[in-house]
């Protein structure tokens, strides 16, 4: 069985889920699960390989490579790990691990061509880049960039706190969404030396306060959507590639107008169409749907669903854009729903799975 590298619709009925977890529970590392993407259906989770808190993952572009951050807490230092993935049985094999340069590693980034790897230090506030091998393994990092500042949240703005990692569809350049900082800091990326350095701009904000967490590139290229887990809102930004800045053209609740109680949002992502955009939240435990103005950009909503679980950390589309699948980190569930291709409403298709703290979803097709 060969991993599949072009993702067509019309190719691959089967689709390797890796979830990602902490481990303080009963989980023990990195999991897989197989959905059927004609039918929704989602096989019970199998233990891919043993791993300490593999919170977040990234899939190299060939799909043969799987990273994941090991979260730590405290002063030590955290560590990213690189899998080979074994195409027909779906289980992954230590390549090697190397120190991420900064404490509590969070998320991380691939860069289209296979390069690097992009890390989000929570703990440090920190960002380093670590270059990929011939044979999949991590270099030693080759950039370790210490973020600076604070903003007006005393408890959780008292320092930086890197949270989101990514690059531009282009490959040019690499943003990193900071909560203790309410701003998205822009570096420019050189894919020959992998490694990073800042922008010019330097970053885009958000609202004091908004502590932004993750962040989406529509499918254009033109514009990014960023998740603020303090304020739970979603800010939409125009993006110009060639200076690499950003400006912001709205700023959107994640909430029905009628909820009060505590929430943070999570996560982002937009529908592969482009018509479409979803957030998470952690309280009202749902996901916001927003249908997306072609010509503008602007958001409006269009429903919340509830993710049947507790604590929405992530949640991802499957490559054919047909199902959604949301890891319920504090009701210890993956819940797969089919998404309307028209209106981008989401319902429950009675498939889930038990596993223990999911923080991470991530697809790989076969066929």
């Amino acid at each position: 069985m060969a991993l599949e590298t072009n993702t067509s619709p019309a190719l691959a009925e089967t689709c390797l889920v890796y979830i990602g977890t902490y481990t303080r529970a009963q989980s023990k590392g990195i999991y897989m699960c197989r959905l059927n993407t004609a039918t929704g259906t989602l096989t019970s989770p199998v233990l891919a390989v043993a791993a300490a808190n593999p919170s977040f993952l990234a899939l190299h572009p060939n799909h043969r490579l799987l990273y994941a951050v090991g979260e730590t807490s405290g002063s030590s230092t955290g560590v990213v790990n690189a899998f080979a993935i074994d195409g027909t049985t779906g289980t992954l094999t230590l390549l090697n691990q190397q120190a991420s340069a900064g404490r509590g590693p969070c998320h991380l980034a691939m860069d289209k061509t296979g390069v690097c790897v992009l890390v989000a230090n929570y703990g440090s506030g920190s960002v380093a880049a670590l270059p990929i091998n011939a044979d999949g393994s991590l270099g030693p990092p080759t950039t370790s960039i210490q973020h600076q500042g604070s903003s007006v949240d005393p408890k959780r703005q008292e320092k930086p706190h890197a949270h989101g990692i990514g690059f531009d569809l282009a490959g040019h350049r690499a943003f990193c969404a900071d909560l203790g900082l309410d701003k998205i800091l822009i570096y420019q990326f050189d894919q020959s030396k992998a490694a990073i350095t800042p922008n010019d701009p330097p970053f885009g904000s958000v609202k004091p306060g908004a502590g932004v967490r993750h962040f989406v590139f529509h499918p254009n290229g033109r514009r990014l959507y960023a998740i603020n887990e303090m304020q739970s809102t979603v800010t939409a930004f125009d993006y110009n590639p060639q200076r690499g800045a950003l400006t912001e053209f709205q700023t959107i609740s994640t909430l029905p107008d009628i909820f009060t109680g505590p929430n943070t949002a999570a996560e982002i992502a937009v529908h592969p169409s482009g018509r479409f955009l979803y957030a998470s939240n952690r309280g009202h435990n749902s996901i916001a749907v927003f249908a997306i103005d072609d010509a503008t950009g602007r958001l409006t909503l269009v429903d919340h669903q509830s993710t049947l679980g507790k604590t929405p950390r992530m949640f991802a589309i499957d490559p054919t854009g047909e199902f959604l699948l949301a890891a319920n980190q504090d009701s210890n569930t993956v819940v797969v729903f089919r998404i309307d291709l028209n209106t981008g409403r989401l319902t429950p298709t009675g498939q889930s799975v038990e596993i223990s703290s999911p923080t991470c979803v991530t697809f790989v097709r076969i066929n």
